[in-house]
């Protein structure tokens, strides 16, 4: 396969598409930490209680499938409210072009003059803008919305369940499937690398510096296996 061109990865990140993929790899990569730092934090509490393979099993499933099923029914909520406030922005704008077509046409000027171009130029742009699509136009350069590329909160919804359900198969899997003796190191040192990748994925989606986000990544996880830990084997101990 051939590498893109600069102008076709100009072109691309131009069009939003380039954009529009980074926001969904960088909230697949989150889902997927999500996934490792809360299930590694329930099974690790609950080996701190209790080295019965079953209870394991059944805390780690309860808690894949509730995170899952929240981060899919939270997200589905988030996107579609702001879908509803892109659909109410662009209805908002169809009025308004249709009531005041001049008054509009002078705004979408002040708009292009606002990214660098001339009067003249601003003027003649924004009248061919609008002659061959005004919506379109304001909801691009005004509104930074693409009429047909609104969000959609089932992808958004989906793509949270499964990265969150892969992240959170790793320390249920390694928290059941090694002899107990191995189960807690191997829960801990996997669900830790597994957290440098997702730091080190996050930080370089965003074009950051990868090492305090993987310190960060590493840290939090390391904090919260550790407190659930300490909490399940105090509550073993007293017997609860």
């Amino acid at each position: 396969m051939t590498e893109p061109t600069k102008d076709e990865t100009h072109d691309e990140a131009h069009n939003g598409t380039l954009g529009s993929r980074l926001n969904w790899l960088r909230a697949a990569v989150l889902g997927a930490n999500d996934g490792i730092v809360s299930t590694a934090g329930l099974v690790v509490g609950v080996a701190g209680a209790t080295d019965d393979r079953s209870a394991l099993l059944t805390a780690g499933l309860a808690g894949l499938l509730a995170g899952s099923m929240s981060m899919a029914a939270g997200e589905y909520v988030s996107v579609s409210t702001q879908r509803d406030s892109e659909k109410a922005a662009l209805a908002q704008e169809k009025r308004e072009l249709k009531e005041q077509p001049e008054a509009e046409l002078e705004e979408l000027t002040e708009l292009l003059q606002d990214r660098g171009l001339t009067r003249d130029v601003a003027m003649e742009a924004a009248a061919q803008l609008t002659e061959r699509d005004a919506l379109r136009a304001h909801a691009r350069v005004e509104l930074n919305i693409d009429p047909d590329d609104l969000t959609n909160p089932w992808h958004a919804a989906w793509a949270s369940f499964l990265s969150f359900t892969v992240g959170a198969l790793l320390p249920l899997l390694a928290i059941v499937l090694p002899p107990a003796g191995w189960r807690l190191g191997v829960t801990v040192v996997s669900s830790l690398a597994a957290l440098l990748l997702t730091g080190w994925s996050s930080a370089r989606l965003g074009a950051a510096d990868t090492r305090p986000a993987m310190l960060r990544n590493v840290m939090g996880g390391a904090l919260a296996m550790g407190v659930t830990y300490a909490a399940g084997a105090l509550l073993g101990a007293v017997g609860v």
